[in-house]
């Protein structure tokens, strides 16, 4: 048996943007999901002990066709088990091994769609894992690619590179349609992490998006003026200007909130920080419920967070600098 894991992410900036070709700066956070590949004769056997969702646990054996009785809004469970289908279809492939049978176990304290890059931190742990388990080792970038691929079936050609390469990759990047590297000399940034304890529908946000931005041109407007959001900030990342990052952190919420991925929870934590004293503030992820970030270099955000109504979990987030590894 063959264990790896990945890290879960924030948005410093550029999500939904990113899938029309605009560039996002995603950094890895040191919350890592950890998946163990084990080849037997035949079939698919999944095992996952903590998904971090009230408690939701995914087993069943097989072909993957089979669905688990939990009670999991059905879109995050076609979701969940469709990521870890397509990832051993990947590693399949890689390993030229049509026929491989894997038992794979699960195991994550990146809370499921909540905007911290679950799917794509087990995707990439998955397809690391069970590829070594074959015999087969692929470079961090090919993990990439493979994953990219994976999210790309799942979320119906609608994903971007971003989680993906952040996962594989480690540290904070940059990705703009298919361009992604490494982004060095960031440092530590002060992460703040609110949860409000639910998660949202990844795809019907991004198709959500897509259908305002096609019948809209300020919708257009407002993706593109994203664009020129990540475009200023990498300006000053890298330096102590804390300050202007996190203006631009609140500009990018703000347009976010227009294109109508925010929610009420999410808002509520956003400015619970911000009246703290964080620097910035502003959901991460798909949006619709799940995850703020904040950046704070004091007590004054994580305490704020912790008292504030439908704030069910609050904590700092280390940058880790360590993408996909075997454990």
């Amino acid at each position: 048996m063959v264990t790896s894991s990945a890290p879960g992410k924030v948005y410093l900036f550029g999500e939904h943007a990113v899938v029309y070709g605009e560039p996002a700066v995603p950094c890895a956070i040191e919350r890592r999901a950890r998946v163990s590949a084990r080849e037997i004769d035949e079939g698919l056997r999944i095992n996952s002990e903590d998904l971090q969702l009230d408690g939701f646990t995914v087993e069943y054996d097989g072909d993957g066709e089979d669905q688990p009785d939990v009670d999991v809004a059905q879109p995050i469970l076609d979701a969940a088990m469709g990521y870890v289908n397509e990832a051993v279809s990947q590693v399949r492939d890689a390993a030229d091994a049509p026929d491989a049978g894997f038992e794979i176990e699960i195991a994550s304290d990146i809370p499921l769609g909540a905007g911290l890059g679950s799917s794509a931190a087990v995707v990439v742990a998955a397809i690391d894992a069970a590829t070594r388990e074959l015999g087969v080792e692929l470079t961090p970038a090919e993990v990439a690619e493979r994953a990219y691929q994976v999210e790309m079936a799942v979320q119906d050609g609608q994903a971007s590179r971003a989680d993906t390469f952040c996962s594989a990759m480690g540290g904070a990047v940059r990705v703009e349609g298919d361009d992604c590297r490494t982004v060095d000399g960031v440092g530590n940034l002060p992460f703040v992490i609110g949860y409000d304890g639910g998660a949202g529908d990844t795809g019907a946000l991004v198709a959500g998006v897509r259908s305002l931005r096609a019948e809209y041109d300020f919708a257009a407007d407002t993706v593109a003026a994203i664009g020129d959001v990540v475009r200023e900030g990498e300006a000053v990342l890298g330096t102590d200007d804390y300050g202007t990052l996190g203006d631009l952190m609140d500009f990018n919420h703000g347009l976010l909130s227009a294109l109508g991925v925010s929610s009420r929870s999410l808002d509520s934590m956003v400015w619970a920080a911000r009246d703290a004293g964080a620097m910035g503030a502003k959901l991460t992820g798909a949006g619709g419920g799940g995850c703020i970030v904040a950046l704070d270099d004091t007590d004054g955000a994580l305490t704020a967070l912790r008292y504030t109504p439908g704030c069910e979990d609050a904590f700092r987030a280390e940058l880790d600098t360590d993408g996909v590894r075997r454990e």
